[in-house]
């Protein structure tokens, strides 16, 4: 048996930490608010007096390896729920069991004198590495939120999911954007545990046609500068302004695919089976994505700043709005080209772009390049996650109701390279996209979404 001590209490304030011990084993420990039960808690869990819960488990996913250190947190009969972001196997934090028939590690953790320590009892004499906070951070332009400029609008508590959707949707200051959607994502989680979750309010409320831009210059997308290749200020800039827009538009899509489809429902395969509405985990799921596109696009935007530029000094363009215009009327439709197609894409050009940076010596951008890649792997995992969903309920085959949406709903050919590796943790094997076209269309497929 060994007692890892893993730090101070005081000191571990995210919700998740990465841990490596010092035989190499990596854990990831998780920081939850309490869930009131009363039976008797699990020993591989230990609750602070400040109203959180702390939870360890391994940290690669005993399926296929995927990182837990980003899974998806939800709760069943009282009790936390992880789920893989590559291909959704789910444990139970506590004891480690999936409903896969498979079972994950988990540890017991203790609190003592302000401490907290990891019991490993297959192993002597371990002893901490390394841990380090799985980012979580938001740039606000104006440090704390109450600074913000302008006014900000909060809803009220009897507000459902679809009109707070809408309301950060019609917000054109971006720096509200952020702080709207993180707020938003905290609200609806945070209510999930409680007697009083937010009501989805699916049908009360219509979208807009386009989400309105604050003091921004628009072109066409193949009018747009060439950003170079990274080698000088001046390109580098106009990669990361390229990427913030990008990024802007993909709050507005995870946003938008809640409320314009919260009343969707599958099409019963045969006459004896019934129609399906979307579960609450799919709105959660899409604001988790929204939440990281914000954290996403505010990194970016204060990387601006601190080379001396600033968002909106170059045109952008609303090359990913239009395809969520062509696939307004399918979710389907939706998933298929903004998710598997759009920022899949950014899967496959993500690297390159890292590699021009680091050669540039760029160190803090490729940082914050490498947040957002590892995240918008777990962005393909959710729309794959959910159009498979919707193809079992239907019993339809989710690489042809792909290919079939794709091929009539988006421009231009999908071509590679392709990122293969991390096309498959995201669920996407080569049948999805290889010998793929679109409508015709000459310019690029945009990446990102």
């Amino acid at each position: 048996m060994s007692v890892v001590d893993v730090g101070r209490l005081a000191d571990l304030q995210n919700t998740r930490h990465s841990v490596t011990l010092s035989n190499g084993k990596r854990l990831v420990l998780f920081r939850l608010p309490k869930i009131d039960r009363s039976e008797a808690v699990a020993q591989s869990m230990s609750r602070s007096p400040d109203a959180w819960s702390y939870y360890a488990m391994e940290a690669e996913c005993p399926h296929a390896g995927g990182p837990m250190t980003e899974a998806h947190i939800d709760i069943e009969d009282s009790s936390y729920i992880a789920s893989c972001p590559w291909h959704a196997y789910d444990f139970n934090v506590e004891t480690g069991e999936s409903s896969y028939g498979i079972k994950a590690c988990t540890f017991p953790v203790t609190l003592h004198d302000g401490r907290v320590s990891i019991h490993i009892a297959e192993a002597e004499d371990l002893q901490l590495a390394k841990i380090e906070p799985v980012s979580e951070k938001v740039k606000f332009k104006h440090g704390p939120r109450v600074e913000l400029s302008g006014s900000l609008t909060y809803l009220g508590e009897d507000a459902s999911l679809c009109e707070w959707c809408v309301h950060v949707l019609n917000t054109s200051n971006p720096e509200h954007k952020i702080e709207l959607t993180t707020h938003l994502f905290s609200s609806f989680a945070t209510r999930e545990q409680s007697s009083s979750p937010m009501q989805i309010g699916a049908g009360i409320i219509t979208p807009p046609q386009e989400p309105p831009r604050q003091n921004l210059t628009q072109v066409k997308p193949g009018q747009m500068p060439k950003a170079g290749k990274g080698g000088n200020l001046k390109s580098r800039i106009m990669m990361l302004h390229a990427l913030a827009n990008i990024e802007q538009w993909a709050i507005d899509l995870a946003i938008d695919i809640m409320v314009r489809f919260a009343s969707f429902q599958t099409n019963a395969p045969n006459e004896d089976d019934t129609s399906k509405q979307l579960p609450r985990t799919f709105f959660y799921d899409w604001l988790k994505v929204a939440n990281d596109e914000a954290k996403h696009f505010s990194l970016l935007r204060a990387r601006l700043e601190e080379l001396g530029s600033h968002f909106g000094a170059l045109p952008v363009h609303h090359g990913l709005w239009e395809s969520a215009t062509r696939t307004s009327h399918d979710l389907r439709a939706r998933i298929s080209v903004i998710a598997l197609v759009h920022e899949a894409r950014g899967l496959d050009v993500n690297p390159l772009t890292i590699e021009k940076f680091r050669n540039a010596g760029d160190g803090e951008s490729v940082d914050v390049l490498n947040i957002i890649h590892n995240d918008e792997i777990t962005h393909v995992t959710t729309g794959h996650r959910w159009l498979t969903w919707i193809c079992q309920q239907e019993g339809t085959d989710p690489v042809q109701v792909f290919r079939s949406s794709v091929q009539k709903h988006f421009k231009g050919a999908v071509k590679g390279p392709f990122n293969a590796e991390a096309r498959r943790q995201a669920g996407m094997d080569k049948s999805y996209y290889e010998d793929l076209h679109g409508q015709p269309w000459k310019g690029e497929v945009i990446a990102g979404g």
